[in-house]
Parts: C-alpha cells; structure tokens; sequence
C-alpha cells in the first residue's frame, strides 16, 4: 500500500507570548518573554520559585459557552481554543468532510492539575457529596482529545498520548502515522497543558528543577547559558491540522510544510535525569532523519528540547554532536530553544515547538534563544543568541522534546514539494 504524504495546513498555538498564529510568531521572532510573577497561586502557597509563563488575559468564554467553561479544567479550555484557532487557520470546511475520516490526537502530561486541587479541597473541607460530580471528566488526561472530537463532530481515531514533557510531539507522531496509513484524512494533532498549581509548583520547586531568578523573570528561562538554574513553567497549547497530501491538494489548502520523520525512543536510564551523553535523544533524531530519507547535513534548524536546566541543556546538546558532527560543531546548524520566551509548557511543549518548526519554514527565520548571555563550555553550538535570523535558508527543521521517564521524541519538517 502506498503511504500517504502528511501536510501542515493549519496551526493554532496558545501561550504566555502570544495566542493564534499571527499574535504568537510575532513575539517569538521578536523576542518577547512570557514569563512574569505568577498571580494564579495564593501568595503563601508559592514556593521558592514564584515566577511562571502564565496567561493571564485567557477568557475560555470567548471559545465556549458558560456551561461548558464551568464543565471542563483549564487544560481542556486551552484545547479546545487552540483546535478553534487552528481550523479558521486552515479555512477547512468541515459541513463538507466525511467526519468518520478526521480524527483527534491530543495529549496532555498530567491533565486537571487545578481540579485536583480544587476537589481534594472540597472534599477535606465540605465531605465527599460536595465534590463536583464532573471531577472525572475534568480532570482525566484523554478530556482534551475527547473534547476537541466532539466539538468538531471528529468521528475518526481519536487517541491521547502521555509522555510527560513529550506528550504532544507524540501526539504529532501519532496523527502522522494515522494519516499515512490512510485511516483519516485529517487530524486535529497536538497538546494542551496548565500546569501552574500550587502543588505542581511546589512539587517541582522542591526537586530543585524550577529557576529561582525571582527578581528578573523575564531573563529567568535561560537555556545554554551558563548561568542557567533551572526551568520556567508555562502553561497553553497547540493543534496543528495534519491532511493527507491528496486531501490538502483537493480543495487547495495552503501548506506550511511536510511532516517527513517521526522518531521515537526510550533512555532506560533514569526516572527524570537524561542520558548524559545525550544517547536516547540522538537516537530518536536519528530515526527521524533516516525515516524521512533526510542526511543531516541537509538540516537548517533545530528547535531544541532546551528546558534551561544545567543537565538537559548540555545533554541535549551532546545528542546533536553526536548525530550532526562537524555540520553543528561549525555553526552550519542553528539551534534555538524558545522556552526561553515560552517557559516550558510540559506536555503541550512539543506541540508549540512543533508550530515553531513549521512557521520557520514558512517565513524563512530562525528564532532566537533569549537571555543567551555567557556561553557555557558544555554547550558550544550556534543556539541563535538573542536575535531572530530573517531571510534564513530554512528548507528542513527538527523539532526535539524529551520527557521524565525517558521518553524521546523527534519531528522533521520539510518545505513542501511536489516532488523532491
């Protein structure tokens, strides 16, 4: 059987720097940090870290009704306003689809973080009749995917993956891989996540992996600099509308671009440090690369999983010496991490990178890495320091996310062709 071509033809991305497509490319060419004092933590219940990528001017009501905000966790709202945003981006039409072959892979991390707490709140306070009879629903991780297919009337595979922080760029993988076989023609494809809880801040704080920089948010998340103390937690998500080449071209989608390899792999090494030589992630770029038929030399760009903790960054940055040689030792290669405008939106991270990937071919630049400021002797490639490189040649990129318990995942992007 023959495999079917994967195409991009919509994206809709929800951050701290910038929501739908337009606003949110706008403020990673141009540098602009989401990160800010968190305000959704009660002041005694922040932990040493009280700095976050939070968004703050979020109105879910402006993508569902009153009844179903009061219905669905934050996490869900996210979703479902980016899959808003990413079809009107792809101008389908979907009164005209047959729905059995539109499918929904969307995953999240942890899911309803806040309903949790909320709920355990209630409990402990007002006894177990109190409790929300929607807790379930509100807080199960498979809500996001499960809403996004019955709002959109999507009666095709509907799957959720959960890979801690690399739970969407699987989710892509996943809607390829479906796609390609030829079991949908379209998928809403990504992640959603909102992570910024009480107990998750506090969790995390005291595992000593979130930035303590307090007094400067804004140049807290600061991946491959050598000062850098740990990540900065963000919180939104991002669809992207995956079609079949033939489906795309029938009714004269714009493309963005190609999604060319998928490649998957576990570390086996350790529950949340990484490899130190970077071996699980350059094997999953590899497989990515020979599955796409791609040398890696012919690769422009490479948005880095880059958390800005001291281990990851330089793990990660053995993994990309380790695959690329001398192509990323030169410099040829650039390499940028917009977490460190973003922070690190855990499950939902490799979906908005994955859209970072494939506006970069669209309009030929390479984003930054902000607050680079002293170079780290670990880290020694071109991470694309401070400022956005336009009119870039950006034919093919990759998209890294890698996740606690050792799950590895890379994307390749290609401009589209015809042929090649």
């Amino acid at each position: 059987m023959t495999k079917e071509r994967v195409v991009v033809t919509g994206i809709g991305p929800i951050s701290a720097v910038g929501t739908g497509k337009d606003d949110f490319w706008q403020g990673i060419v141009s540098g602009r940090s989401g990160v800010k004092l968190v305000q959704r933590i009660p002041e005694k219940l922040r932990p040493s870290c009280k700095i976050a990528a939070e968004m703050l001017d979020f109105d879910p009501s402006q993508y569902m009704d009153h009844k179903a905000v009061k219905r669905s966790d934050r996490f869900i709202q996210f979703a479902i306003a980016a899959s808003k945003l990413a079809l009107a981006d792809s101008k389908l039409d979907l009164s005209k689809e047959d729905m059995e072959k539109v499918g929904t892979a969307v995953g999240s991390a942890a899911g309803g973080f806040q309903t949790i707490e909320d709920q355990y709140g209630v409990l402990m306070e007002k006894g177990p009749d109190r409790c929300s009879p929607f807790t379930v629903p509100m807080l199960i991780v498979n809500m996001a995917a499960g809403w996004v297919s019955m709002l959109h009337g999507a009666k095709g595979p509907n799957t959720c993956s959960v890979t801690a922080c690399a739970t969407s760029a699987h989710s892509i993988g996943d809607a390829y891989r479906i796609i390609e076989r030829g079991e949908a023609d379209i998928m809403f494809a990504g992640g959603s996540e909102a992570p910024i809880a009480a107990l998750v801040m506090a969790g995390f704080a005291s595992a000593r992996t979130l930035s303590t920089r307090n007094d400067a948010p804004e140049k807290a998340s600061r991946p491959f600099d050598k000062k850098r103390d740990g990540f900065v937690m963000g919180e939104g998500g991002a669809i992207l509308i995956l079609e079949s080449l033939s489906h795309a071209k029938a009714r004269g989608a714009h493309i963005y671009a190609e999604l060319v390899g998928f490649g998957s792999t576990g570390d086996a090494y350790d529950i949340v440090q990484p490899c130190a030589d970077g071996a699980g992630a350059a094997r999953a770029m590899k497989m990515a690369l020979k599955q796409a038929g791609i040398q890696p030399e012919e690769v422009d760009y490479i948005n880095a999983h880059g958390t800005s903790t001291p281990l990851g960054d330089k793990a990660e940055t053995n993994a990309i010496k380790a695959v690329f040689g001398e192509h990323a030792t030169s410099h040829k290669l650039c390499v940028s991490s917009t977490k460190s405008m973003t922070g690190h939106l855990l499950g939902a991270a490799g979906a908005i990178e994955a859209a970072v990937a494939v506006l970069a071919i669209e309009d030929s630049i390479i984003p930054p890495t902000i607050n680079y400021e002293e170079p780290d002797p670990d880290c020694d490639l071109n991470y694309v320091p401070n400022k956005a490189i336009h009119g870039a040649k950006v034919e093919i990129t990759m998209s890294n996310s890698f996740g606690f318990g050792g799950h590895n995942c890379s994307l390749v992007f290609r401009r589209f062709k015809d042929a090649y």
